[in-house]
């Protein structure tokens, strides 16, 4: 951990420096002012991360922060004009007078519009792979222009990492007629692909996680009643990419819980403060998420702050949350550099945990890194066997994943589905809110942990079925009834949603096998005897088990689904939108001849009234998508990866 502050002989040689220099401005400094100034979003009026603002036919330029703030100084005096251009929206102009000497305000609303395939570079050299180049880079390359941290659309050295995934396929009913998974209340696929797409870049076919890409929006949902934490729900559709099937819907609703009404929290920040977090969107960005989580805190709740990078290390002791402004000073002070002992930070984060533990209150761990861990315990196996060992202590865990080049998704991934935990990544200021104000009962307050769902599908109404997504949080059967077997958590307010396309009694399945020549109907118990009709109209049935956050035996709950097609919900149709699309960029062999312009359709049909935008963001990622032609096959995007 480095703290700011000058050593003194550094302070005496500066002070030497300065004194023999001449303090008379030169003719040109003279000359000039300065221009400082926002850059907002016209539609959500937020600032704007990463946008290039220049003054036209010169070399003064620079990148807004992530607040969307600029500053651009040398600017000689007279009437100028300054320019905003980003990837993604309509480039803006605006004259100023600027004085010598002086600096003077100049704020940008832009637009948003679809980005065009023309708005990207393609260069190389005969007998190489091609290299599309991000418009900032080829901008300021060609005036001139240092290269910033900021920029990082193709960076030089790329390390990052995810698991691999293999797509579920189809299963016969006949021969596999029980589907078990665990829960996922991730959302960190969405906002990663986002960022990807957002740079003019197709993402990475293992970064596509469609459940998190689907479970990352909030859907409408009826009021939760009765003895559960969450509540139920079902529909039947036509798959939209294949109509002859049927697409199930299976949704969780956990009801939201007000921040005043939440039990107290013990929370522990255990931050990332290594070499590598030092870029702009890693430790200075988490710094401005932890101060608008800071300002969520109540009296009753209480904050610690741990820091590793070569050792970790205690900067704050357990605080109480009305004590912000220690709060913020102890974290508004680290630096980054050393190496990563993100071990030795996660067991002291805990330890720290387990002595201030609030019996009935919020314990839990918030980790905050970029996952390039590399000192002591650093291996998938090893920080996954660390976590396991805290599973039990009752205490919970939230990882916060940040910045580019070198994010390692999918040890994040493992650590916090093995630690009672989510996962998030954050990709902006705006994601930042959302994660940790808007959502902060589900981010952060845990319902019901330990969920599992069984579905059972009626071999007279099914041939096959496919869940779309979950493919690392697959069950064996008989993982449903064990209760030492860990799944995922649901939080206030959580949504969970998981589609089935499902091949109809009587139709051909996709890639199947010729029929068994030997049924099987021997067993250790007779086969059980089904009433004539008795389940005639069921499609399947639906069972989910879960234990209370404090709890060791689970509760279970069972829905069965009729075989009726109705008209969708708006949830229904925009939760399909999002599969259809995340099946596009996988290159699915399942999204048949759907198309981009299918999916913008089917998510503007159920975009509703979407309060906080983000269906609608969505709908202008795909069509970035589209219209930068980033939907190719797996093959002919292989070397961008």
């Amino acid at each position: 951990m480095n703290i700011r502050g000058i050593p003194a002989r550094v302070g005496a040689l500066l002070v030497l420096i300065l004194a023999v220099a001449d303090p008379t401005p030169s003719h040109a400094q003279s000359e000039t002012g300065a221009v400082r100034g926002k850059v907002l979003d016209a539609t959500a009026n937020v600032g704007i991360a990463g946008a290039q603002v220049f003054l036209a036919g010169t070399t003064i330029g620079t990148l807004t922060d992530p607040e969307g703030g600029y500053f651009l100084s040398g600017v000689p005096a007279g009437e100028q004009v300054i320019t905003v251009r980003l990837i993604g929206y309509r480039e803006t102009s605006k004259s100023i007078a600027v004085t010598a000497g002086e600096t003077v305000t100049l704020d940008f609303t832009v637009e948003q519009t679809a980005l065009r395939q023309q708005d990207l570079t393609v260069t190389g050299v005969a007998g190489e792979t091609p290299q599309v180049k991000h418009p900032y880079a080829v901008e300021r390359a060609a005036r001139g222009l240092a290269a910033t941290s900021a920029i990082r659309a193709y960076p030089d050295f790329n390390t990052e990492s995810y698991a691999p995934i293999e797509e579920n396929d189809f299963r016969l009913v006949s021969a596999s007629p029980l589907s078990t998974f665990s829960i996922d209340v991730d959302r960190a696929s969405y906002a990663n692909v986002r960022r990807f797409i957002q740079a003019g870049e197709r993402p990475p076919v293992d970064a596509v996680r469609i459940e998190e890409m689907i479970n990352y929006f909030p859907y409408e949902w009826d009021d939760v009643s009765g003895e559960h934490p969450f509540a139920v729900e079902t529909e039947v559709w036509a798959a939209p990419w294949t109509p002859e099937h049927r697409l199930v819907r299976v949704g969780l609703r956990a009801p939201s819980v007000e921040t005043a009404h939440l039990p107290p929290g013990n929370l522990v920040f255990l931050l990332d403060v290594s070499g590598s977090m030092s870029s702009p969107d890693k430790l200075p960005l988490l710094k401005k998420a932890f101060a608008l989580l800071a300002e969520q805190l109540r009296p009753q709740d209480r904050v610690a702050v741990v820091v590793y990078a070569g050792a970790a290390g205690l900067v704050l002791p357990s605080t109480p949350g009305n004590r912000r402004g220690k709060i913020l000073e102890a974290v508004d002070r680290l630096e980054a550099g050393g190496s990563t002992a993100g071990g030795a930070g996660i067991a002291l984060a805990y330890d720290v945990a387990r002595k201030h533990f609030i019996e009935g209150g919020n314990n839990r761990v918030i980790l905050a890194t970029d996952g390039d861990f590399n000192v002591g315990a650093s291996s998938d196996g090893e920080m996954v066997r660390l976590i396991e060992e805290e599973r039990d202590s009752g205490i919970f865990l939230t990882v916060l994943g940040f910045g580019t080049g070198n994010l390692k998704d999918s040890k994040m991934e493992q650590i916090a589905d093995h630690g009672n935990g989510n996962f998030h990544y954050v990709d902006g200021l705006l994601e930042a809110r959302k994660v940790l104000v808007e959502e902060m009962g589900g981010t952060l307050f845990t319902v019901a942990k330990d969920v599992k769902l069984q579905v059972e599908f009626n071999p007279a109404r099914a041939a096959a079925y496919r869940l779309i997504g979950y493919e690392n949080r697959l069950l064996a059967d008989e993982d449903f009834n064990d209760d030492t077997k860990d799944a995922g958590e649901l939080g206030a307010g959580h949504t969970v949603t998981a589609l089935y396309e499902v091949v109809p009694a009587g139709l051909p399945v996709p890639r199947g096998v010729d029929p068994l020549r030997y049924e099987s109907t021997a067993g250790p118990q007779p086969p059980v005897e089904t009433p004539p009709g008795a389940f005639e109209d069921e499609l399947l049935y639906v069972k989910v088990r879960y234990k209370d956050p404090d709890g060791s035996e689970s509760r279970l709950l069972a829905h069965a689904v009729a075989d009726r097609s109705r008209s969708p919900s708006r949830s229904f149709r925009f939760a399909a939108a999002v599969a259809g699309f995340g099946m596009l960029l996988r290159d699915s062999p399942h999204a048949g001849r759907f198309t981009p312009d299918d999916v913008i359709s089917l998510a503007e049909g159920g975009r509703g009234d979407d309060p906080r935008g983000y269906r609608g963001e969505f709908i202008r990622l795909v069509e970035a998508a589209r219209d930068l032609d980033l939907l190719g096959t797996a093959a002919e995007e292989g070397d961008r990866r």
